[in-house]
């Protein structure tokens, strides 16, 4: 099944609109970094955001795998490291794996969720060159990637890196807020990938890696 899934994600097509997606949100992030100035620290080399694990949806997975493909054509030895990397992660996480470990599946239960906000907190992303500090695959990195660091609000306000905006105060870094899919375009793509491959859920980026190498 787990290999299926894999397959499925590599085989077919993301939909026309993930690009327009990635458009809107890359273009939306550098309005908020011009805005935001000093403040954003984001810089080549700072992890902060490497570290520790996050739900990817199936779109998200596509987008990682299409971009691993494409490296394997132009260099095969740093995608397999990449690879690499990821399963020696399933195997450290299997056990305490809040879902499928198999799939790589996240349960959607109220208990697999609370167990997920305690999950692998210190785990280095396996994208994540070790040497470098840079993701190997930042052109096809997910959409939580691509808006952390300037202020980006949820449930419970403003959320912002802890690295940046030192100094700053709430209403500086309010007229600094990123919107990055004001239409929500990203929640009718995914459902119409998981139409498509008819496996809906979340996944962690090692365990899509890790099953692209199968």
């Amino acid at each position: 099944m787990a290999l299926r899934y894999a397959r499925a994600m590599t085989a077919m097509r993301r939909p026309a609109g993930d690009r327009k997606l990635v458009q809107i949100v890359d273009a939306a992030l550098g309005d908020a970094g011009r805005r935001a100035g000093d403040w954003l620290a984001c810089r080549p080399g700072c992890t902060q955001c490497c570290v520790g694990v996050f739900a990817i949806n199936s779109l998200d997975a596509a987008r990682l795998l299409d971009g691993l493909a494409i490296l394997r054509k132009l260099d095969p030895a740093r995608a397999e490291r990449i690879v690499a990397r990821a399963r020696e992660a399933v195997a450290r996480l299997s056990a305490d794996f809040p879902g499928n470990p198999k799939t790589g599946m996240l349960g959607a239960s109220a208990d697999a969720e609370r167990r997920f906000e305690e999950f692998a907190n210190d785990e280095p992303c396996p994208v994540l060159d070790p040497d470098t500090g840079l993701c190997e695959l930042y052109e096809s990195r997910p959409m939580t990637c691509r808006t952390f660091g300037p202020p980006v609000r949820s449930e419970g306000g403003l959320a912002v890196c802890e690295l940046c905006f030192q100094g700053a105060s709430d209403e500086e870094i309010a007229a600094c807020e990123m919107v990055a899919d004001p239409d929500d375009l990203e929640s009718r793509l995914v459902e119409q990938m998981e139409r498509t491959t008819q496996r809906p859920g979340q996944t962690i980026i090692a365990w899509c890696v890790a099953k692209a190498g199968h």
